[in-house]
């Protein structure tokens, strides 16, 4: 099945809005990594061109969590599905609600490709508000509540039966100054793995 093409077909196409254009298994995927944003050039994306960006920190954070991954094949592989919350690039230092609600519908139609899903990783504050958005339809209360991350991380949250992980954003140059926060999302993807691995 292809991502893009699937959540086209089910909510139209919508100038502005990026969506993963990859062919993947949905029943093979245990496991989605929700990101912030999507990069401003698209090559740069998990799935791009490249990818060089966003994965020139995500590889290492798998690295970091003992698990042999050189490459996004690697961590489909695994049955780990990464996407971006907002699938719209962001225009100034801070992502705009406006974008994180046009994405919304996009992000949980994505969500739900996935019969198999075990874990969901929110990686940084915006996936956290994006999902808590989603989720309250069905579970009528934020899965996750408010507060520091690095206190959240030590709870077990779940969204029926999916197990749903607060982390920290996995992609961007901040993340390689703050070794408590890379050392703490590695230390989640290890969990993570585990999980997908039972």
């Amino acid at each position: 099945m292809n991502i893009k093409h699937t959540l086209e077909a089910a909510l139209g196409t919508q100038p502005g809005i990026r969506l993963n254009d990859i062919d993947i298994d949905p029943a093979a995927i245990r496991a989605v990594m929700i990101n912030e944003v999507v990069p401003e050039d698209p090559a740069q994306d998990f799935y791009g061109a490249s990818g060089e960006t966003y994965l020139s920190t995500t590889i290492p954070l798998f690295q970091k969590a003992g698990l042999a991954v050189d490459g996004i094949d690697d961590i489909l592989h695994m049955g780990v599905y990464i996407t971006n919350a907002v699938k719209t690039p962001k225009s100034g230092y801070a992502i705009e609600k406006e974008s994180m609600a046009q994405s919304l519908p996009w992000l949980e139609a994505e969500l739900a490709l996935f019969p198999n899903l075990r874990v969901i990783m929110l990686m940084g504050d915006v996936a956290k508000k994006m999902f808590n958005q989603i989720a309250r339809k069905t579970a009528k209360k934020n899965p996750i509540p408010a507060g520091a991350t690095y206190k959240l991380r030590a709870t077990p949250f779940t969204w029926g039966d999916i197990r749903v992980m607060p982390s920290y954003i996995m992609t961007g140059g901040n993340l390689l100054i703050e070794k408590s926060k890379v050392a703490m999302a590695a230390e989640d993807i290890r969990v993570m793995a585990g999980i997908v691995g039972e």
